[in-house]
């Protein structure tokens, strides 16, 4: 499978990808614990079905030294007994952030209210930040048909 545009050999694409990872770079900077961060990766990208960005952020989380049952229980992670309550809540604002057009009032108070609880204002905004970040990672890489499969950890790093 070829992608349809190649992303990384486009001068347009390589100066937009290089200020959205620059982006990225900032979230990882932040407060917001870094498995959090990859856990929030991850489930907005099986949401969005980008199987490039999910196979990047499991296969870096796996590097990064998460246990392959917490990896396999994101996609269920309200059944899940091994997130904390704070993770909870990310994964929460996370689904609803990912999902909102499939709810006319976007992010509930409750989702909010209940992340707010665990992360301070330096954390909620740079998980805001993520979300919108890896969405957008998600979308270009989900219409472009990105292959998933070959990443290596550290590839782009």
């Amino acid at each position: 499978m070829d992608a349809r545009l190649n992303v990384f050999g486009s001068p347009t694409a390589g100066s937009f990808l290089k200020h959205i990872v620059s982006a990225g770079q900032v979230v990882s900077d932040s407060p917001l614990p870094a498995a959090t961060q990859e856990l929030v990766k991850i489930r907005a990208s099986q949401i969005n079905g980008c199987g490039f960005c999910t196979d990047m952020h499991t296969k870096d989380a796996v590097a990064a030294g998460e246990t392959s049952v917490r990896l396999n229980l994101i996609a269920v992670w309200r059944e899940a007994t091994v997130f904390t309550e704070a993770e909870r809540a990310a994964l929460d604002l996370t689904e609803q952030g990912t999902r909102i057009a499939d709810a006319a009032g976007g992010v509930t108070d409750e989702a909010w209210a209940n992340a707010a609880k665990h992360y301070d204002e330096e954390q909620l905004t740079a998980l805001v930040s993520l979300i919108a970040l890896i969405n957008t990672f998600n979308r270009m890489n989900v219409i472009v048909q990105q292959p998933a499969g070959g990443y290596q950890p550290g590839q782009f790093g």
